[in-house]
């Protein structure tokens, strides 16, 4: 039996106190009796180290390299790095980052010295299985993604690619607007003369390229998305590899890109999911946009749309390069906590200024094998309405908090066809369209009975590669 506790963005920058503080200790103990935990790192533990880059991921999130630690005395073992946050201090940052990573042995997948090494599995090993974990972005800035080698150059540091097919679908009296709009004003001049100088190429079929989006002629207007063939056919092959050397799969993506409502997955992302599922995946960890997305059970494996914030302490950067006083249009002379307070406009707009943000769950899944046999889950509060040095820390949300978590979770799950039974301040997977998973209703959750306490120490990882 292999318990696995599961979180989404960790944005850290302050001592976690997981310990010893009252309020947050019983939520890490549930993380830290769990045999595997698993967070996406969305900061970069660089000591503010390495090139500031021009394009961020929103803001420039470095932070102190002690942050690990935190993280590995919270209970966390296996860290996802590919967001749209690990260019923030370009490729030197980076590469500080993977040292960083490397000298303590931690599990990491997601960002390497070269694109294969982005792509490859990391493996964490306890005394009931083996976990492997792939990790991938689909949000990124041009030239953040990793390359790869060829027989005569190194290849490029950065993040492993999920490269996103766009097409906007017009009607096409609106597509022979485009059309003129981009004559009128020369633009589509110029793409042919980048084709006819050996700079651009043709579109090929009905695809009409437009100032850097394509469109068609459709019936009813709709963006459709689609995974880049090449990238998704590539973390494939590492799925398949990490099903024949190990026990449990687990792909992390992290995600903006959003579907009719920003709380829907893009339709591309659903498509990944399935196909990495049908190339031997146990568990899909999505994350990114930073609210909770939905829960579906696919041939019995569990997609977790976006897990959203698991800690929020985005608001607590220390430093901060000029592009960012540059691109939130403020005095340089501000400090960084003047600048995010002037950014949210005092709280009234921005993260602080929705619950959503603010909530989240703390998904428990319990594998015999690579079976998934019992999943429970554990709202959490990250303290919306505290001040600003201490919300975004997380902790177990109790009684009508609770319940109200718990209901969204489960309303956003129920469009996939998952139903999940509320009882208390936790809530199990029961049934499900297509199936009822084995005993699922009759598990205990960790930290009731029969699993490790939280203070014995967890088995050996492997390091990453």
């Amino acid at each position: 039996m292999t318990i696995i506790a599961l979180t989404g963005d960790s944005i850290v920058q302050r001592r976690l106190l997981s310990k010893s503080d009252g309020e947050v200790k019983p939520l890490f103990d549930i993380i830290r009796e769990a045999d595997v935990a698993f967070t996406n790192l969305e900061v970069l533990p660089n000591d503010y180290r390495g090139d500031p880059a021009l394009d961020s991921g929103g803001s420039h999130f470095g932070a102190p390299s002690w942050i690990l630690d935190e993280l590995v005395e919270a209970g966390f073992d296996m860290f996802a790095t590919a967001t749209n946050h690990s260019l923030d201090y370009s490729i030197s940052g980076l590469e500080y980052v993977l040292d960083q990573l490397d000298s303590r042995r931690l599990c990491h997948a997601g960002c390497g010295r070269d694109l294969e090494e982005a792509r490859q599995v990391s493996y964490f090993t306890t005394s009931s299985a083996t976990v492997s974990m792939i990790a991938c972005a689909s949000t990124f800035a041009r030239g953040q993604q990793a390359s790869r080698c060829t027989r005569a150059m190194q290849g490029r540091p950065g993040l492993n690619p999920l490269r996103v097919e766009s097409v906007y679908e017009v009607l096409p009296e609106q597509l022979e607007q485009i059309k003129k709009i981009s004559s009128d004003l020369g633009i589509e001049q110029l793409r042919r003369l980048d084709i006819d100088l050996g700079f651009g190429f043709e579109a090929g079929g009905d695809i009409f390229p437009f100032n850097g989006m394509n469109f068609r002629a459709s019936a009813k207007p709709k963006h459709r998305q689609s995974p880049n063939k090449k990238d998704l056919d590539e973390i494939l092959r590492w799925v398949e590899e990490a099903r024949r050397m190990s026990d449990i799969v687990l792909v992390s993506i992290h995600a903006h890109e959003l579907g009719e409502r920003e709380e829907d997955p893009a339709e591309f992302i659903t498509e990944f999911a399935h196909a990495t599922i049908d190339a031997g995946a146990d568990v899909i960890v999505g994350h990114g946009p930073h609210i909770l997305r939905g829960l579906e059970i696919y041939k019995k494996k569990p997609i977790f749309y976006s897990l959203g914030n698991f800690i929020g302490q985005n608001e607590l950067v220390q430093r901060l390069p000029a592009d960012s006083y540059d691109y939130f249009r403020v005095d340089e002379s501000l400090t960084p906590g003047a600048l995010y307070q002037k950014r949210s406009d005092n709280d009234r707009i921005g993260f602080p200024a929705y619950a959503r943000y603010w909530e989240t769950v703390l998904p428990i899944c319990e594998f015999e094998g690579h079976d998934l046999v019992s999943l429970t889950v554990h709202p959490v509060s990250l303290g919306l309405g505290e001040a600003r040095h201490r919300r975004g820390r997380p902790r177990l949300a109790s009684g009508d908090a609770a319940s109200a978590i718990l209901k969204r979770f489960s309303a956003l799950s129920q469009p996939f066809g998952t139903k999940l039974d509320i009882s208390g301040d936790i809530s199990r997977l029961v049934t499900h369209e297509r199936g009822l998973l084995p005993d699922m209703a009759h598990r205990d959750a960790p930290g009731n009975a029969g699993h490790r306490n939280a203070s014995e120490p967890k088995t050996a990882t492997e390091p990453s590669f």
